[in-house]
């Protein structure tokens, strides 16, 4: 409707019809008129299709009051806490808190989350990562990859009280206090090739547990293929019987991950799996309910089991590394 009325007008006026008679046969006021004949000789049809800016409302908040927000959120600390909130913040700077709201969202500033990183100090760092995602991205021919680990200490908890049931508007709950009813240890070998787990139950975790699980996982795998074991650097790893015994079957290789790496070993990822879906939730009488909720949980994982792809390449993760090594220079 509007760029009808504002091409009438420049049809009109092209007509020799004043600005007065166009207003009135228009039912618009003259200044208008005047308005849109002035836009259409600068700017042509393309001044017709929209409105010219507006300036808007005056900013209550300077630029330099925003960027006194941001530059105290980055570089300073309230002095009786670790970082800042929205009400520590708007009283620093006596401002109101949705204001110092709007300006962190507009910055993506989030004082409040933090995130947890380690860096190797492990010498051999470089050579032990090109070990272990060339076999995730290039498994030699003739072998199987496994991811073994033990997940050490879970707790048999068994809750005080009954747990209450989900219902609509009101999510479960169960008790924060539980009875402590012993623990195990889970070994765990995680297939590259489909995702299956080798899983065992033990009351601990020294030298002797990991070659009965060693022997299980030489039980368990066919005989005719070299097995790439990826491990972290326990000492029950490298123990002397163990090597002793690596040494009498010739078809396995431990590839240990770097020191504090443990994120490039996937069944840490299979671990927390089961810690969401059986173990952090479940109520437990005794040790044997425990190992038998963790020993249904496998059975039912490896009829249907989940491959965990590795797609990150070394140069990746070491350009992600330098750049973290930048950050905490620049930092000190």
């Amino acid at each position: 409707m509007r760029l009808v009325q504002r091409a009438r007008i420049i049809q009109m006026a092209a007509s020799g019809i004043s600005n007065q008679d166009i207003a009135k046969k228009l039912g618009i006021s003259r200044p208008t008129v005047q308005l849109w004949r002035s836009r259409f000789l600068s700017l042509r049809l393309s001044g017709m299709k929209k409105d010219a800016p507006r300036p808007g409302r005056i900013p209550r908040i300077s630029p330099a009051k925003i960027k006194e927000v941001v530059e105290a959120t980055l570089n300073k600390t309230p002095p009786n806490a670790t970082h800042w909130s929205t009400r520590s913040m708007a009283k620093a700077q006596n401002l109101s808190e949705a204001t110092v709201r709007r300006i962190w969202k507009k910055h993506n500033l989030k004082p409040h989350l933090t995130k947890t990183f380690k860096l190797s100090s492990d010498k051999h760092f470089v050579e032990k990562l090109y070990d272990i995602v060339g076999l995730y991205l290039n498994p030699p021919d003739k072998s199987l990859v496994l991811c073994v680990d033990e997940k050490s200490q879970i707790q048999a908890l068994e809750r005080t009280q009954p747990s209450l049931p989900l219902k609509k508007g009101r999510c479960g709950t169960y008790t924060h206090d539980y009875k402590r009813n012993g623990t195990t240890t889970l070994f765990a070998a995680l297939s590259m090739l489909d995702g299956k787990v080798i899983g065992d139950c033990m009351p601990r975790h020294r030298h002797h547990e990991f070659i009965r699980f060693l022997k299980k996982i030489d039980k368990e795998t066919p005989f005719g293929l070299d097995l790439h074991l990826i491990v972290d650097n326990y000492s029950t790893h490298k123990h002397p019987q163990v090597k002793s015994w690596l040494k009498r079957h010739p078809r396995f290789y431990l590839h240990f991950t770097p020191t504090s790496c443990s994120w490039l070993n996937l069944v840490e990822r299979w671990f927390r799996e089961i810690t969401d879906k059986r173990i952090r939730r479940g109520s437990f009488k005794n040790v044997e309910a425990l190992i038998k909720a963790i020993k249904d949980y496998v059975d039912s994982h490896n009829q249907n089991p989940q491959v965990f792809v590795w797609s990150a390449p070394v140069e990746r993760i070491l350009e992600k590394i330098s750049k973290c090594k930048e950050a905490l220079d620049a930092v000190h």
